[in-house]
Order: C-alpha cells, then sequence, then structure tokens
C-alpha cells in the first residue's frame, strides 16, 4: 500500500509484524513509482475512439471537457456526452477523442452496489458531524480511536493542540482523467501531426477500485485533498471537476453526501471512529451541476462573462429572427385576402 504524504515527516518505527508499518510504508522511491504516463490505457489509440454513444448534454450542468479540459459554458449545444461511459467533450472536441468507450455503466464489477446508492446531494452535515469537542475530548477520541485500529495509521496529537492521522479515499470515477502527453503517447506517433489549439494532453480510465491513503493534519481542508489527489496521479484536470464525498450504510442503504471545500476529513474521521461502514471517503466528479464561482480567477470571470454576453446577443438575434419571419408570413397571408 502506498500513501500520500501531505507534509514532512519522520515517524518513528512502531514494532509488530503483520500490521502496517507506517515508516516503510511513507518511504517511497521516485524511481520506483510508476505514473500513468509510463502505462497509456490501451484503448487510447491512435484512430478515433471507438464504441461511443454521443448524445448533447443536459442544459443547465457545468462541466469540464474531458479532452481539451477546458470549462464547457452552458449544456446542450455546447457538449457532447458518451451514454455508455460519461465521456464530456465540447461539439469541436468530438473528432479528436481517441480514447475508446470504457463500456456501458452495467458492465462494471460493483453493479450491485450501485443499486443501493443513493447520492443524496445533501450539503448539510449530520448531526453528529457538527459536535464541537474541546481539547480534552480531542485527546480521549484519539485514544479510543487508535485502540480500535488493527494497523499502525495511528492518530497523533501535537503540542499545539492539532492532530494528525490517516484517510482512506477510494477513487469511483467514471470519467477518464489527463495527464501531459509523453513521447510515447499514441496522439504523437509519426505521420500524425499535432493539432493546433488542443493541449497535449493523455486520457486514461483510472482502474476500478484504486484506494489511496493520505496523511494529513486536522485542519486539512477537502480541496486539499483533492488537489494532493490529483498530483499524484499528475492529473491535469481542472480541480473542480471533482468532489470529494463521505459515504455511509445504513439499514441496507448506501448514503453519499458531498462535501464542501473547507471541511476537514480527518476531524470526520475522529468523530466517526474507524468504521468504514459508518463513514468512508470517495472521490468522484462533480456532477452536482453546481459551480462555485468565487473559486474562479478574476480573467476566467470576465471571460466567462463575454461569453455569456455573446451567447445572449445571439440568442436574442434568433429569437428577433424567428418572430420577424412569423410576422412576414402574417402580413404576406394579410395581403392576399381582401376585405369582406
Amino acid at each position: 500500500m502506498e500513501l500520500i504524504e501531505l507534509r514532512e515527516l519522520q515517524p518513528e518505527p512502531r514494532p509488530g509484524r503483520g500490521r502496517l508499518e507506517r515508516a516503510n510504508a511513507l518511504r517511497i522511491s521516485p524511481a520506483r513509482r510508476r505514473g500513468p504516463g509510463a502505462h497509456p490505457d490501451p484503448r487510447l489509440t491512435a484512430a478515433p475512439g471507438g464504441g461511443h454513444r454521443f448524445e448533447p448534454r443536459r442544459r443547465g450542468l457545468h462541466t469540464w471537457c474531458d479532452l481539451c479540459g477546458d470549462f464547457v459554458w452552458g449544456g446542450g449545444r455546447k457538449s457532447l456526452q458518451c451514454r455508455h461511459c460519461s465521456f464530456t467533450c465540447h461539439y469541436r472536441c468530438r473528432a479528436l477523442v481517441r480514447l475508446d468507450c470504457s463500456g456501458p455503466p452495467g458492465a462494471s464489477d460493483d453493479g450491485d452496489e450501485q443499486v443501493l446508492e443513493k447520492d443524496t446531494n445533501v450539503d448539510e452535515p449530520s448531526e453528529w458531524e457538527k459536535t464541537e469537542l474541546d481539547q480534552t475530548q480531542v485527546e480521549q477520541r484519539i485514544k479510543e480511536y487508535n485502540s480500535q485500529i488493527n494497523s499502525n495509521l495511528f492518530m497523533s496529537l501535537n503540542k499545539d493542540g492539532s492532530y494528525t492521522g490517516f484517510i482512506k479515499v477510494q477513487l469511483k470515477l467514471v470519467r477518464p482523467v489527463s495527464v501531459p502527453a509523453t513521447k510515447r503517447g499514441p496522439a504523437l506517433q509519426a505521420g500524425r501531426p499535432h493539432t493546433q489549439g488542443v493541449k497535449r494532453r493523455t486520457s486514461f480510465y483510472l482502474p476500478k477500485g484504486t484506494v489511496k491513503h493520505l496523511h494529513i493534519f486536522s485542519h486539512t481542508r477537502v480541496s486539499e485533498v483533492i488537489d494532493a489527489l490529483l498530483r499524484k496521479f499528475t492529473v491535469v484536470d481542472n480541480p473542480r471537476k471533482f468532489a470529494l464525498f463521505e459515504r455511509s450504510e445504513k439499514d441496507e442503504q448506501v448514503y453519499l453526501r458531498k462535501l464542501s471545500d473547507e471541511e476537514q476529513p480527518l476531524r470526520l474521521r475522529l468523530l466517526a471512529g474507524p468504521s468504514e461502514k459508518v463513514l468512508s471517503f470517495v472521490l468522484k466528479e462533480n456532477e452536482t451541476g453546481e459551480v462555485n464561482w468565487d473559486a474562479f480567477t478574476l480573467p476566467e470571470l470576465q471571460n466567462f462573462l463575454r461569453i455569456l454576453q455573446r451567447e445572449e446577443e445571439e440568442h436574442v438575434r434568433r429569437l428577433r429572427h424567428r418572430y420577424a419571419r412569423c410576422r412576414q408570413k402574417m402580413q404576406e397571408a394579410l395581403a392576399t385576402r381582401t376585405p369582406g
């Protein structure tokens, strides 16, 4: 198992065989890391991607293009989405898609859970998640937590009152992710010129069941966890394309809640205890249709306003043209008739 470290830490080795040794787990040799660029997805070909069934995407949902990575403004008239694998792209990018379809959702190995899983899209945390702990309670909770786990992934209380610990995140992504294109990438084969205006990116599907452990602070935010996961896989997609969800099981039903950027996963882990049925973390596409406009830079927002103005002007022009034609037809009909 490989861990992602969000700070410089020299852990003290702990005794005990058959248990995950934290010191060894954190000793990762860069030379042995095997990034996604070293093994291109076999479905990524020089020929146009096959198996996709693209349809106009629903209006009103903003997202990012899986090919060029740019923000897709608007809905059905601006983007396409594969009915099977959810690959999403601009109309203009459709002809450049080289990644084969991953198949219909029913072909996945976790189909049974999909039947039970329910995305509640509720941003309000549960009552137990709102619990505020004082320093004494935090120390007691950490002792209880450490006594219940069967690995060396302990939580540790710091002198300043903060604490560190580990969270496990399951990457449950349906759409592909993009990494910088390599010389061995299919799109750069001899005889295939690079298309101007499209960033050099390589797309691939993350293996199903991918899990990563992160060592974080109690004040580490959800947005920082997402950034760390993307950096691990050298993913160049916009972080706002993804969202971290908390997953819980209750009465044979699986519930998901989208976490806000400012929530602190390790605090939730401590409050819930080590049981993954009570709480686990899942990284998914941010498909709730919500856009945090405050997260965009000033130039990006100014560009969106220009796009909005152009679309408004185009919509008004078409609307006026349609009404003008209708008015003309009525006037022509009136001209052919005589009074009485």
